[in-house]
């Protein structure tokens, strides 16, 4: 499985491919899953560009991408701090949302993580754990009852040997779930190759990188999803 991740916290200033409104992450999704992404995550913006959770803002880019995606193609949104640093009010406004996504990451070193994916699993939405290398949402996360109902967890890591170690804690885990291995910046192409080895989920798209493989610059997820696209095929020749 291969998702594109739009646009993160990243915006025009950090590549003019970043899409921003519900328009340009609908053109955006659409070139990333025709040029083969499985799965799209994106950010929905307010009209001044920062993350929200407004249920209009989201109803109106779930629309927007979902129409321009074949049918089945699933919609991930965040539900990070970042969009709502109140614990109590980020709650407010998921149990608010009017159109739901198919899957929201919940980062899970954030106060009020539980409760978060609670709502969102309570109404029907899979949840996926963002477990972060050098927090405690990993040991936060296999501690918790509410883990055996966590459809995915998505490894975040900075290095391959830090992969490698989250890995390992997740394995000792006695439930098992599919796993998306990604990194950003200089450790997204080298852990996008770890997922591919090692048979994980994986993911591109310029919230992780806004370089190629090669080191010159993205001009568009799609190209970017390409790109990670002829990386695996090249693993694979090598390993055949």
């Amino acid at each position: 499985m291969l998702q594109v991740c739009l646009n993160g916290g990243r915006g025009p200033g950090d590549a003019a491919g970043v899409p921003m409104s519900p328009v340009a992450m609908a053109e955006a999704a659409a070139a990333s899953v025709a040029a083969g992404a499985d799965e799209v995550h994106v950010h929905p913006r307010t009209p001044c560009g920062g993350d929200t959770l407004s249920p209009r803002v989201l109803a109106d880019t779930l629309a927007a991408v979902r129409a321009a995606v074949p049918a089945g193609v699933p919609v991930s949104v965040t539900t990070g701090a970042r969009a709502e640093p109140d614990p109590v009010r980020r709650l407010a406004r998921v149990r608010s949302w009017t159109v739901l996504p198919n899957r929201a990451t919940v980062i899970w070193h954030e106060p009020g993580a539980e409760a978060l994916a609670t709502a969102l699993l309570d109404r029907g939405v899979a949840v996926d754990a963002v477990l972060r290398q050098g927090t405690d949402g990993p040991a936060r996360f296999l501690r918790s009852s509410l883990a055996p109902r966590v459809p995915r967890i998505v490894a975040a890591a900075g290095s391959e040997e830090a992969a490698l170690a989250l890995l390992a804690m997740f394995a000792r885990s006695p439930h098992t779930r599919p796993v998306l291995l990604h990194g950003r910046d200089g450790a997204a192409w080298p852990l996008f190759r770890l997922a591919r080895r090692l048979g994980l989920a994986a993911r591109t798209g310029l919230e992780d990188t806004l370089l190629l493989p090669d080191g010159t610059p993205a001009r568009s997820n799609a190209q970017l999803v390409s790109a990670a696209l002829g990386e695996s095929a090249a693993a694979a020749t090598v390993s055949s």
